[in-house]
C-alpha cells in the first residue's frame, strides 16, 4: 500500500502540481517542508513515502539487479501516482518533479524512462541509476521539458562525471537541461539552488 502525503493546494483548486521525493533517510513530511521556500503557491503537491525512508538499497551506482526489487517498486509508486493525477485530470504538462539525493536520482531515472513533455523536473544532487548509464532503458521526447540538475564537486555519494553522463542523456532525449555544479557545495541543497529553480522551473 503506498503512503502519499499531501499538501498545498487541493487538487481540484491547482493550476500544477508538483510530485516531491524524498532523499534516503528522509521522509514525505522532510521534503514537502521544501515548498516554502518554493515558487509553488498554486501547487497542488504530493509526496510519496519510501517502506523505511529508504527507496533502495544500495549506492545508485550499484549494477540496478543489486537495488531490486525495491528499485522497480520505487519507480512503480511514481508512475502510479502519475496515473492517479491524470485521474484527477491533470495533464503531464501540469506535473512537475522534485528530488533530492536518492530521490534525484530516482526522479531523473523515472522521467527518462517515460519522457514527455512535463512542466519541469527538479533534481538536488542526483544522476541516472546503474552501474553504468545504460540507454536502453531510456525512452520518449522530452519536447523541450525544462530539467535542473544541481551537485556539488565533490559529493560523497554523487560523482560529478555521472551527473555531466545524465545531463548528455537527457539533452539528447529532447530536454532542456540547466547543470550547475557548486564548488565544495556538500551533500545539501543551497539557497543559490532554490533561487535557480524559482527563476527555470517555477517562474510564473
Amino acid at each position: 500500500m503506498k503512503e502519499i502525503i499531501k499538501a498545498g493546494k487541493s487538487f481540484d483548486q491547482a493550476e500544477k502540481v508538483l510530485i516531491m521525493i524524498h532523499g534516503r533517510g528522509g521522509t514525505a513530511q522532510d521534503i514537502l517542508s521544501m515548498a516554502a521556500y518554493l515558487n509553488v503557491s498554486n501547487f497542488a503537491l504530493v509526496a510519496p513515502q519510501a517502506t523505511n525512508n529508504t527507496w533502495y538499497p544500495q549506492s545508485f551506482l550499484a549494477p540496478r539487479v543489486a537495488n531490486e526489487p525495491s528499485l522497480s517498486n520505487a519507480l512503480n509508486t511514481i508512475k502510479e501516482t502519475v496515473l492517479d493525477l491524470e485521474k484527477q485530470g491533470f495533464t503531464k504538462e501540469q506535473i512537475y518533479f522534485l528530488g533530492f539525493s536518492q530521490g534525484a536520482c530516482l526522479t531523473l531515472d523515472f522521467v527518462a524512462e517515460n519522457a514527455v513533455r512535463y512542466g519541469g523536473v527538479v533534481a538536488f544532487t542526483g544522476g541516472l541509476i546503474g552501474e553504468k548509464v545504460d540507454h536502453r532503458n531510456y525512452h520518449g521526447d522530452f519536447d523541450g521539458t525544462p530539467i535542473f540538475i544541481g551537485s556539488s564537486d565533490p559529493d560523497m555519494h554523487v560523482p560529478v562525471s555521472r551527473v555531466k553522463e545524465s545531463t548528455v542523456l537527457l539533452e539528447e532525449m529532447g530536454a532542456r537541461v540547466t547543470e550547475i555544479i557548486y564548488e565544495n557545495m556538500g551533500h545539501t541543497i543551497s539557497q543559490a539552488e532554490i533561487t535557480q529553480v524559482n527563476k527555470l522551473i517555477f517562474n510564473d
